[in-house]
Order: structure tokens, then C-alpha cells, then sequence
């Protein structure tokens, strides 16, 4: 199966969570923190959202940090995922 995503919602899939902190203490699975970064997955269309035009500003394959608690969490093929809305993408993480 495939999600694809309608007018501008991005698909994320979360990068794994920091099992040690940076000193070398290894967290509990409940101890770690939710990561805000993420990798691009499916971009929407973009399109007319509200009365406004929305063009879409990222695409599949780039690394994003994205608000806390946005979106919603989806399960698909055993694989988990989160469906956002672009201006909920706080910033594009280039190497």
C-alpha cells in the first residue's frame, strides 16, 4: 500500500529516537523523547487551500523538523507514520 497525500499535507516518517544521551547514559524506551526530525515520504499537491494558493516548498527524501504535537499518527504495513500539514514543518535539514 501507498498514502498519498491530499492538497498540502506532507507524509513523515519519524527517525529513531536517541537510545543514549550525548554523556553515554542509555535511556529507557519510555525515558526517550519523542524525535521532532523526520524524513519525507509523499508531498500533497498543494493547491487552493482556504481561498489561499499553496504551493508546495519540500519533497520526498528531505530530513524536516516539524512542531511537537502536529499531525496525526497513521499505521500502515507495520510501519507508523505522521500526516502533517506543510506549515506545520518548521525547517528543511540540509548536511
Amino acid at each position: 500500500m501507498k498514502l498519498v497525500p491530499l492538497a498540502d499535507r506532507v507524509v513523515l516518517k519519524q527517525l529513531e529516537a536517541e537510545e543514549t544521551t550525548k554523556s553515554g547514559i542509555i535511556l529507557t524506551s519510555s525515558a526517550q523523547e519523542k524525535p521532532q526530525e523526520a524524513e519525507i515520504v509523499a508531498v500533497g499537491p498543494g493547491g487552493v487551500i482556504d481561498g489561499k494558493e499553496v504551493k508546495m516548498h519540500v519533497e520526498v527524501g528531505q530530513k524536516v523538523i516539524y512542531s511537537r504535537y502536529a499531525g496525526s499518527e497513521v499505521k500502515l504495513d507495520g510501519q507508523e507514520y505522521i500526516v502533517v500539514r506543510q506549515n506545520d514543518i518548521l525547517a528543511i535539514v540540509e548536511d
